[in-house]
């Protein structure tokens, strides 16, 4: 047998050549790509079937037409959005609040260290976070606008149910994430399950509690903006009254307001998880 050397420390006659997979790694690798690019083209041929290219093709000159139209903003509209701009701001954080309210003892039922049964209560409290989550807000509005007619209601409700499953997940994941220590030590002194919670679960979770309720803020202020599109009430009412009436330099201006709406909002989060995280 052939001496080690450096350049093969287990014997032979050269160095040996590395190589990252083993040719059965090799062959599933490439065989996965072209399991991914042949699922790609079937799917892109089934939503392509009745597409009309001609449209596509002529894309470019539409939207430059269609940008012509829009500029320049129509600026004598901008006392007309003041109002259902104040209203898709009350929307959003009306909507949060009741969202807060109803999520907080979700996530407690759903969290695994203060459920009272992992077998009963958890699972409802569960499938309220994913039912929430599964629909969009725009769907909410929709219905609700079906139940309750057109309005502001119909905007807040929604929003608060989307908002549920997000702080809901969110809450009971930090629930679940405390230092158990210091619940044990809270139980030592003989207090009671509330008296647990209140000295020392709640001040572990409070500040994801307020940026989550934060954050939540911010992203309910975009989804609001759009409700009015099926009569919920907002900005969103006059989005929709300018696209009908092909009001384009009034449309600019709506997407304006609502980029510096949603700027602001942003900032303003940013601030204040900054200030209590």
């Amino acid at each position: 047998m052939p001496d080690p050397t450096p350049d093969n420390p287990h014997g032979g006659t050269g160095p040996l050549a590395w190589r990252r997979r083993s040719t059965p790694a090799e062959l599933a690798r490439w065989l996965g790509w072209l399991l991914a690019v042949l699922l790609f083209v079937v799917c892109w041929e089934i939503m392509t079937e009745n597409q009309i290219w001609a449209f596509v093709w002529d894309a470019p000159t539409q939207a430059a037409d269609l940008f012509s139209r829009m500029v320049p903003p129509r600026w004598s509209y901008l006392d007309s959005l003041w109002r259902p701009l104040w209203d898709t701001i009350n929307i959003a954080t009306l909507g949060t609040l009741l969202a807060l309210l109803l999520a907080v003892p979700v996530a407690f039922l759903a969290a695994r260290n203060t459920t009272p049964s992992g077998l009963l209560v958890r699972p409802v409290a569960l499938f309220v976070i994913v039912a929430s989550r599964s629909v969009s807000s725009l769907i909410w509005a929709l219905l609700l606008v079906t139940i309750l007619g057109p309005g502001l209601l119909a905007g807040v409700i929604a929003i608060a149910l989307r908002s549920i499953g997000f702080i809901g997940k969110l809450l009971y994941e930090a629930i679940e994430e405390i230092d158990a220590r210091q619940v044990e030590a809270i139980r030592a002194t003989g207090a009671g399950p509330a008296q647990v919670l209140d000295y020392a679960v709640v001040p572990q979770i409070l500040p994801a509690f307020a940026g989550i309720a934060v954050f939540r803020w911010d992203i309910n202020i975009r989804e609001s903006t759009v409700l009015g599109l099926v009569g919920a009430g907002g900005i969103g009412l006059q989005l929709k009254a300018s696209v009908d009436t092909l009001a384009w330099p009034q449309v600019t201006l709506i997407f304006l307001v609502i980029l510096a709406t949603v700027l602001i909002s942003e900032w303003v989060s940013a601030a204040v998880r900054e200030r209590l995280i």
